[in-house]
Formats: structure tokens, sequence, C-alpha cells
């Protein structure tokens, strides 16, 4: 009896302890979800930067941008003619039209030798009428053969800005160059509020300083090092946080005023604690990277990282 009993012991331990095979099928399955789930990021990744390179090479994307002029109080001429407030060298009649910039607003008038007759505005031939800066609720368009143009507020400036899609930055658009994808650059970063809401003081390639809301930063560890991004929002509605930034790559390989990061907002919402991704493999230039005449922010001094993050992408033109 003695036996029979200690032996149904050992029959019911062995009962209660995993299969040796199940384990190692269990640890095989684990390893399995995890080279699905690294699959998944890269394919993703790359999805994202081939969207990213149609984004650039679209007919109105930032390849396309050959001027900006920054409109004075009353009349501003604008044409291919040298004597117009804004030349739009080498592309479309000589006078297009005129935009008048008043304290009430922003007025399109017709040249000397009245709008050439395939000028529109929002698709219809153009008229003497109230023009719409791109913070408007419906801003107005203009175009002309190839050319767009619309007007743009930035701070207390208003300005024309130019795009042709025969642009030669677009035509002779030869890639991007990116570091190869590395899940040690994917950061779960700790999120930590701001309540309330601080402003970001952030300087601008044209001298100025814009001021953006910060909700809060964003604490994570690279190379053993903890660091911090302050993110702000570029306005009340947005459902990203926009990382303004540089590291110590952009002395070398990456654009050498910083570069941007979108990401989703943290897991709690942005008043609260908790935490956010970042994925560092999808740094990007700004826009000044491949154009003179666009406005871009800068990464603000807290921003700027002494370490290297070899992630993202690199310089356009090396």
């Amino acid at each position: 009896m003695k036996r029979k009993s200690m032996l149904a012991a050992v029959l019911v331990l062995a009962a209660m302890l995993p299969d040796p095979a199940a384990a190692g099928s269990g640890d095989q399955s684990s390893k399995d979800q995890n080279s699905k789930d690294q699959s998944s990021w890269q394919r993703d990744l790359l999805a994202w930067r081939a969207q990213r390179v149609t984004a650039l090479r679209a007919p109105e994307g930032w390849l396309s941008l050959i001027a900006l002029g920054w409109l004075n109080e009353g009349d501003n001429s604008f044409g291919s003619a040298e004597d117009n407030r804004v030349q739009i060298a080498g592309k479309g009649p000589a006078h297009i039209a005129v935009v008048r910039l008043e304290k009430s607003g922003l007025r399109l008038l017709p040249p000397a030798g009245g709008f050439p007759k395939d000028l529109l505005v929002d698709g219809q031939p153009a008229k003497e009428q109230a023009l719409f800066a791109d913070d408007a609720d419906q801003s107005s368009k203009l175009t002309i053969g190839t050319l767009t143009i619309v007007v743009i507020h930035r701070d207390e400036r208003f300005a024309l800005r130019v795009k042709d899609r025969q642009a030669a930055t677009r035509v002779g658009f030869h890639g991007l160059h990116w570091y190869p994808p590395s899940a040690a650059y994917r950061v779960h970063a700790r999120w930590i509020p701001y309540n309330p809401p601080k402003q970001l003081d952030i300087p601008t390639v044209l001298g100025t300083t814009t001021h953006l809301p910060a909700p809060g930063v964003a604490e994570f560890t690279i190379d053993g090092q903890t660091l911090r991004l302050e993110p702000v929002l570029e306005d009340l509605t947005s459902t990203e946080l926009f990382f303004i930034m540089r590291d110590a790559t952009s002395k070398t390989a990456t654009y050498g005023a910083g570069r941007f990061l979108y990401t989703d907002l943290p897991d709690n919402g942005v008043s609260q604690p908790g935490s956010v991704w970042l994925d560092f493999n999808r740094l990007e230039n700004p826009p000044c990277a491949f154009t003179a005449y666009a406005t871009c922010p800068l990464p603000p001094p807290q921003n700027r990282l002494s370490v290297p993050i070899p992630a993202g992408e690199q310089r356009y033109h090396d």
C-alpha cells in the first residue's frame, strides 16, 4: 500500500509539471511571435518610408517649391518680371496679379493688363476677391500653368508660397538615404505631463520665434543614458506629438539643423502620466533640407541631444 501511495503521488506530481515537449513548443511559439512582431514592425516602417517619398514627390509636395515672397502692407504684385514685389523667376506671365494686404485682410486685384485668362482661384476664373491664408478654415489656392500659389501666415507675417510641378528639385529628385532599421532605437518612453501645459519658444529659420504648447516631456534611456525630449502640439486638435530635435549625428551624417519625429499620443492621453513609443527610425528631415523656400522650426535648446541617434533619415544632399 505504501508503494502504491508513493507511486500515485509521483504520478500526480508528474501530471502537474509542464511537458518538456510542450514547454519547448511554447518557447518556440514565443520566438515565432517575437519574430512576427519584428517583421510586422519593419514592414510598417518600410511602408511609412515609401509613403514619405510619395508625399515629397507629389505635384504640390515640398520638392515643388520655387519661390517665397513676404508681403508688405499695401499692394504686392507678383509674376516673372523683375519689377514685381514677389518675383517668380522664369515662370508664368510677367505680371500675374496683385495681393493687397490691409488690416482688414487680403484681397486679390488685377494687374494693369488684367488677370491672365488661365489664372484660377479655387478652380474658378480669377476676379477681384478676398484671399484667405493657409491658417483659415478654407484657404485660397491660385493656379496658372504648372504653378500653384498660396498665401501663408507665419507669426505676424504673410507671404506668397509658389510651387511648380515641374520644379528642378522635383524632377531631379534622387531618393532618400536612411539608416538601416534598428529595434534598439524604438524606445518605450515614460510620459510626464505638464499641468498646465507649458508654452515653448520655438526658433525658426526666419530668425523669428513661434510659440507652441508643450503638454509634457518624454523620458527614455538609450545606451544607458536617461534622456528627455519635449514635444509640442501643432494645434489644439493635434492627434500626434511633434518632436523638433537634433542629436550628435547632425555634425556628420544627418541634417545639421535637426530632424522631426511625429508619434502617437501617450497611452493615457497628454494630461495623465503614462508611456509613449518613440520610434527614432521614423526621424525625418525638415522641409528646409530640400528647399530654401520653407519656413522650418528649429530645435529648442532642451531638445538638442549630445548623444548620437544613428536612426532614421540621413542628409539628402550627401
